[in-house]
């Protein structure tokens, strides 16, 4: 689950905020016998963006979580922070016939 914070930290300015590491979801959707690129930041409500190309609605949805994020922050709103990752990184293995 996101936490979300509270009134505006004072260590922490918009950068702050702008700068995190969202979880990115992006998936083909059929509308009205098209097929459209649908990008979202599921940790912030709302923040969706629909288009013909992928790049597009990446594009698309970057503004919008700019957008969101400055309406959040004027309001005083508290601003979702994303969840940590599941697991940190996973080791590499090399391949047994690689050279080291």
């Amino acid at each position: 689950m996101s936490s979300l914070t509270g009134d505006h930290d004072s260590a922490h300015d918009l950068a702050y905020y702008e700068a995190m590491p969202y979880l990115l979801v992006m998936e083909s959707v059929e509308r009205q016998g098209e097929w459209l690129r649908r990008a979202e930041y599921p940790e912030l409500p709302g923040c969706v963006a629909e288009a013909p190309s992928a790049v597009e609605a990446l594009e698309k949805l970057e503004g919008e979580r700019l957008r969101l994020l400055r309406q959040l922050w004027d309001r005083g709103a508290s601003i979702p922070v994303p969840r940590p990752p599941l697991c940190g990184p996973r080791p590499s293995r090399a391949h047994p016939g690689a050279l080291p």
